[in-house]
């Protein structure tokens, strides 16, 4: 028997070819959709679960009290393993000593840029990372070759990656071998101890070559830097705590151990004056699997591991739920559609002796058969389509359903939901008429029924949101990518110098670009801009700002605006006061106008810093943070790390070349680094780049699966109305007038969707939108576009079958009456 049902329904499709493989194809493409989406939610939400003791683990990091003020008083900041200059152990040594709830601690120096390594006469750039040896037994970094009893127990050992010690030796067994990094002017032999598994994409903590953190505390910070190139040692401490333990939550002990620590803290800190009975900084713990979500979070740039919005995966994952709803309730229309031509052959089947249960049974067997088949296709597909999804994801995701075991459960449940949904409605409807009305052609199945209606009303109500929710999407990440900054950010080509001595090279570089005639200034500073840099940073009256080290010609050269005072020249240089500039916010922060704040001092180093400049706020950081305070200041070096070219707008081929000729003449052996300021500042936006395209792409997706469910409502109606439009025809109707009878009750379950979704549509995203301190308006157009663009896609839809039924001859459709 069950043969027979799998005979009839093959049969069955092969009569309706067409239909049968836009309802399969539509499941398909629905689920392989689906499969994409969850597969990137599920890498993001799970980044640095690989981790087996990752649930204890705790980066630390300090909050300052909110009373301080300053731009950035609520915002945690990362914290050093040691304050300063301070004797005795560092923080991760004395919170193991005082703590019993820490069991472990890894004390790590982040890279700042990369350094030149050599092997023999082979030779590259890589990230220099320092850590402690527990670094491979807190965290779960495989071994590829030597064992972890041995690594970084010498002071130079260092532990590459695989894939480096291939690119390095040719092979990736490099234990034992030797090679040469250079750190600030020198260059230091290392020992290869160990050789690791590359680390996983979804992690947040990440290394190419990592050296040993003993290394770090022989040589000074100074020891890493080259010429004037200016910048902060990173340092981050991580903890193992025992499990269970109630330490992220206990203000008390932490500030306990802050006193202990720090026995002079507030007058080490500058706060003679404090009258609170609590600390102005507190120490706080971040759970590990929280880093890259945690998007209040802001260190340094080129510490702030990447982040995403967790809202943004729930959105990702409402519109992967919506596209496989949409894909469920298409594929029930179109199988409606095809079963409404069926009664006579259940009529048929009836008379010669079928029971009601057997039909039942039939049509569930042909909606679940389809369903499986559509879900074998639908995983082919997202197979086939997942380096391309990699590419837009900007992710290096793989099909596993043995590592995705609820990929497995989803999929199950759409396949018995889908068959369910689409066997139920026709297999009790066609199953409970009355053969000899059959017959008669006195039955039809109504396509303007209540359930039909409901389906393509909800259908189209979630994607005239996804549509809505995409447009403004783009248009935010597109806003925040071209907003001007507050400088001039074009034209400008950025040059990474940290690998010279650009005191040494920057005047006759300088010189030499200058008489090219493309080129309209050049500059230079200790920090960058753009993602993965950083300022410099300083504390005073418990106000915080960022500092950038400058020479006299960048305020110039990148663009920017004075509105008080005047610029810095060497000639304002002196041992013990240092001219300044500062910008809008920080002349607020300390209560100042524009009229009285040049002259006005502070204590940015050592020696005190007196304001002879204001500079009109700029965007150094994301357009998604608040502007901070910052100070400009030069000094006596003849240039920094950072040098930028402006350049005439065009062509850049030839300007790029002198550049090059430039840099090989005071560099020689030395590769040049560039990139365009413009690139670098749209890096910040990578992510909602990213996934502002998987919304556009899930988005139309969504629209197209709608449709589909239109061809088997506007197939079904035309099935039932088919002699009434012979009729009509026979009466004088034209093909428009019967395309426009056919189409307008499908227009009217639109327009009501349109209205049901415009207000979901414009909360949910009103509500995304704060989450960034600049941002669009939701402008009423965009609903008013979503809604036509959606109407005029759904009558291209229908008039399809419309258009078939109405050229169809009359006397065919009338032969039998």
């Amino acid at each position: 028997m069950l043969k027979n049902y799998f005979l009839t329904a093959i049969r069955h499709l092969q009569k309706q070819r067409i239909l049968a493989f836009i309802n399969v194809f539509g499941l398909s493409v629905g689920i392989a959709c689906c499969s994409l989406l969850l597969l990137f939610a599920s890498n993001e939400f799970g980044f640095d679960k690989f981790h087996k003791k990752g649930s204890n683990i705790y980066r630390i990091y300090t909050q300052m009290d909110p009373s301080l003020g300053g731009n950035d008083a609520n915002k945690p900041q990362e914290v050093y393993t040691e304050y300063g200059a301070l004797p005795g152990p560092t923080l991760g040594e004395a919170m193991k000593q005082q703590l019993p709830d820490v069991a472990d601690y890894v004390q790590m120096q982040l890279p700042w840029g990369e350094n030149l390594v050599q092997y023999g006469t082979k030779m590259s750039s890589a990230a220099v990372s320092f850590a402690d040896p527990s670094i491979f037994t807190v965290f779960d970094f495989p071994l590829k070759y030597g064992n972890k009893a041995s690594t970084l127990q010498g002071m130079s050992d260092v532990v590459l990656t695989e894939s480096r010690a291939k690119q390095l030796f040719g092979t990736g067994d490099a234990v034992g071998k030797t090679i040469e990094i250079q750190l600030g002017n020198k260059v230091y032999p290392f020992k290869v101890s160990a050789v690791a598994e590359d680390i996983p994409s979804n992690s947040s903590i990440r290394f190419d070559i990592l050296g040993s953190y003993e290394f770090t505390k022989v040589h000074r910070p100074d020891d890493f830097i080259v010429g004037s190139n200016w910048h902060p040692t990173v340092k981050q401490t991580y903890l193992l705590l025992k499990p269970g333990s109630s330490l992220p939550n206990d203000r008390q002990r932490m500030e306990s151990l802050l006193n202990s620590y720090t026995p002079n803290f507030l007058t080490y800190w500058g706060f003679k004056d404090w009258k609170k009975k609590t600390l102005p900084v507190e120490i706080k713990l971040q759970p590990l699997f929280n880093i890259h979500t945690d998007t209040w979070f802001h260190g340094y740039a080129f510490t702030d591991y990447e982040k995403i919005n967790p809202n943004t995966i729930w959105i990702l994952l409402a519109i992967a739920g919506g596209i496989l709803l949409i894909a469920c309730i298409n594929f029930t229309t179109l199988a409606i559609g095809r079963s409404a031509g069926r009664s006579k052959e259940v009529g048929v089947r009836k008379v010669i002796g079928a029971d009601r249960s057997q039909i039942i049974f039939q049509f569930f067997v042909e909606a679940l058969s389809m369903a499986v088949v559509s879900a074998f296709l639908g995983l082919l597909l997202a197979n086939l389509l997942l380096p391309w999804f990699n590419q837009l994801a900007g992710r290096d995701l793989h099909f596993s359903l043995t590592n995705n075991p609820k990929l497995m459960f989803i999929l199950t449940a759409v396949v018995l939901i889908a068959g369910l949904l689409a066997g139920t409605y026709p297999s009790l409807v066609l199953s409970g008429f009355r053969p000899v009305e059959v017959l008669k052609n006195k039955i039809r199945i109504g396509g303007a029924n209540l359930f039909t209606r409901s389906l393509v009303t909800f259908q189209f109500t979630l994607s005239i949101a996804l549509i809505i929710a995409t447009v403004i999407i783009l248009q935010q990440a597109k806003y925040m990518i071209n907003k001007n900054p507050g400088f001039d950010r074009e034209n400008l080509v950025a040059i990474d110098a940290s690998q010279a001595d650009p005191n040494n090279i920057y005047p006759a570089f300088k010189q030499e670009l200058l008489n090219h005639p493309g080129i309209l200034g050049v500059t230079s500073s200790a920090a960058g801009m753009g993602a993965g840099k950083d300022l410099l940073g300083f504390s005073d009256k418990g106000v915080e700002a960022a500092v950038n080290v400058i020479d006299t010609d960048y305020i110039k050269v990148m663009g920017m605006q004075l509105i008080a005072g005047q610029n810095l020249s060497p000639a304002l240089k002196h041992d013990s006061i240092q001219p300044i500039i500062i910008n809008e916010t920080m002349m607020r922060a300390f209560g100042w106008q524009k009229e009285n704040a040049v002259g006005q001092r502070i204590r940015p180093f050592q020696g005190v810093g007196v304001v002879v400049g204001v500079v009109k706020n700029f965007n150094f950081r994301p357009l998604t943070e608040p502007v901070r305070n910052q100070v400009f200041t030069t000094s006596n070096d003849k240039g920094f790390a950072n040098f930028y070219v402006r350049i005439n707008a065009g062509n850049p081929s030839s300007v790029l070349a002198a550049i090059q000729r430039a840099w090989n003449n005071v560099m020689p052996g030395i590769p040049l680094k560039y990139s365009f300021l413009n690139e670098d500042i749209n890096d910040y936006y990578k992510s909602e780049q990213t996934w502002s395209r998987i919304v556009g792409w899930a988005g139309s997706i969504s629209i197209i699966l709608a449709c589909l469910g239109l061809l088997g409502l506007s197939s079904l109606a035309a099935i039932n109305r088919t002699k009434e439009i012979g009729i009509r025809k026979v009466l004088g109707a034209s093909v428009p007038g019967i395309v426009t009878l056919m189409s307008k009750d499908f227009l009217k379950l639109i327009l009501i969707a349109f209205f049901i979704a415009s207000p979901i549509a414009w909360y949910l995203m009103n509500a995304w939108l704060q989450d960034y301190t600049v941002r669009i308006n939701i402008n009423w157009m965009i609903f008013l576009l979503a809604g036509a663009s959606v109407v005029v896609i759904a009558i291209v839809a229908i008039s399809f079958h419309a258009i078939k039924a109405a050229l169809a001859n009359p006397s065919r459709s009338l032969r039998t009456e």
